[in-house]
């Protein structure tokens, strides 16, 4: 069971790393491909999913990290 939680807890740190990783700063991806930053507008699309899915995986790597304690 322990090895199980490590597992998935490694996984999910990777995952949450590259997430946070594609999350270009300021711009959104349009900055990636040459769009003005200096317009402001909503998160649409994938930058929406990928914020989403951020939140998610951190709140994954907590209650996975507290289940890890509670078993140990």
């Amino acid at each position: 069971m322990l090895t199980f939680l490590l597992i998935a807890q490694i996984i999910v740190a990777v995952a949450l790393g590259l997430a946070s990783l594609l999350q270009v700063r300021g711009g959104g991806l349009g900055g990636i491909f040459g769009q003005a930053d200096t317009v402001f507008r909503t998160k649409r699309g994938i930058e929406k999913t990928l914020f989403q899915m951020t939140i998610i995986l951190v709140v994954l790597l907590v209650l996975i990290s507290i289940w890890v304690l509670l078993v140990v």
